[in-house]
C-alpha cells in the first residue's frame, strides 16, 4: 500500500481522518458512492471540503494512487468530485487510480475555486 508522504492524516482539531496508518489484513474496505443529503452536518461539510482541498492540493488534476487514503472519506466524494480512471474499476483495491473532477468539484465547492482578492 502506497502511503502518501506529506498528505494531511486528519482534520485539524477533529477526529476526521483522512488518511489510515496501514493496511487492513482482514481485507481492503471497498470504496462506495455515500449519497450527501442536505441536512449533513456543518463538521461533516467542512471535513468533506479539507479532505477535496488536500487531494487537489497535493494532486492537482492528475490521476492518484488510492495508497492510505481512508475509504469512508473518499466515499463521500467518489462518483461526484473524484471518479475512477480505471476501467474496470476494483473498489477494493489499495493500487486503484483516481482522479479530481475539476469541474464537479467546482459546482459542489465552490470557496475552493474562488480568486482571492
Amino acid at each position: 500500500m502506497l502511503k502518501h508522504r506529506g498528505f494531511p492524516g486528519r482534520l485539524p482539531g477533529t477526529d476526521f481522518q483522512f488518511t489510515i496508518r496501514r493496511a487492513n489484513p482482514r481485507g481492503v474496505t471497498p470504496i462506495k458512492r455515500r449519497e450527501r443529503h442536505a441536512d449533513r452536518r456543518p463538521a461533516d461539510r467542512e471535513a468533506d471540503e479539507a479532505f477535496l482541498a488536500a487531494l487537489i492540493e497535493h494532486f492537482g488534476d492528475e490521476p492518484f494512487e488510492r495508497g492510505n487514503l481512508d475509504a469512508g472519506r473518499l466515499s463521500w466524494l467518489f462518483g461526484r468530485e473524484v471518479l475512477p480512471v480505471d476501467d474496470p474499476f476494483d473498489p477494493e483495491d489499495y493500487e486503484a487510480r483516481l482522479v479530481v473532477d475539476y469541474p464537479a468539484a467546482a459546482a459542489a465547492f465552490p470557496d475552493l475555486f474562488e480568486a482571492p482578492e
